[in-house]
């Protein structure tokens, strides 16, 4: 593997010679403590790509404890092979490990490849944790191809008024990602003798007629 030209004092833009100085290693560099160090690395992966840095980069997803620098993992691993990563990213998705489970299907998203929504699974939509189903919601409302979103949205529907507010905040905003076709299940859904459920499917009819009313607003205005 080739030297990452990166220091702790370097500047963030980094140039060809320092990609080239026999300096410490992308792995070493994102064992370093300081937040700044690991992101610049991260950056620097991204932006000269090699093969030999896609597994050190997931591996630095699974406990990469700063947002931004597990965004810019992703962001780094985008700039490779997809096909590589996204073989790599499957072996992930069976881990045990709640971060690399989530980080890689995170990643996913940022590839924003439909060809991969069937690595989203059943299990994922309706994992235990709070966290990692909602991640799976939000991954599978972007990557879902058109003819498959009426499933989606009947698996999603089952999760209406499931966990605290940002967990259901959140899945308004991925069923309103769907389109029209929520409408007829939501309608459903708000006549249920359960208040949470119909509560979040009014809440979510609202906002996603809402949402249209602006876009119409802004069409018009143009």
């Amino acid at each position: 593997m080739k030297g990452l030209g990166l220091i702790a004092s370097a500047p963030f833009l980094l140039t060809q010679r320092d990609i080239l100085c026999p300096v410490p290693t992308l792995s070493s560099l994102l064992k370093s403590p300081d937040q700044s160090v690991r992101l610049k690395a991260a950056l620097a992966a991204g932006t000269y790509p090699d093969p030999e840095y896609i597994e050190i980069l997931i591996a630095q997803c699974t406990h990469e404890p700063d947002f931004f620098v597990r965004d810019t993992l992703s962001w780094a691993l985008m700039r490779h092979d997809v096909t590589k990563v996204v073989k790599r990213l499957e072996t992930e998705l069976q881990s045990s490990n709640p971060q690399a489970k989530s980080q890689a299907i995170h990643t996913l998203s940022k590839i924003g490849d439909k060809a991969n929504y069937p690595l989203i699974t059943y299990e994922m939509l309706f994992d235990p944790d709070d966290f990692m189903a909602s991640t799976a919601w939000r991954v599978a409302s972007v990557l879902v191809p058109d003819d498959q979103k009426n499933g989606l949205v009947k698996k999603l529907i089952t999760q209406l008024g499931r966990g605290d507010s940002d967990t259901q905040f959140g899945l308004t905003r991925f069923l309103c990602a769907l389109g029209e076709c929520i409408v007829e299940p939501l309608t459903e859904a708000s006549k249920s003798a359960d208040e949470a459920i119909s509560n979040q499917a009014k809440f979510t009819l609202l906002r996603f007629r809402e949402m249209q009313l602006e876009k119409a607003n802004a069409f018009h205005r143009e």
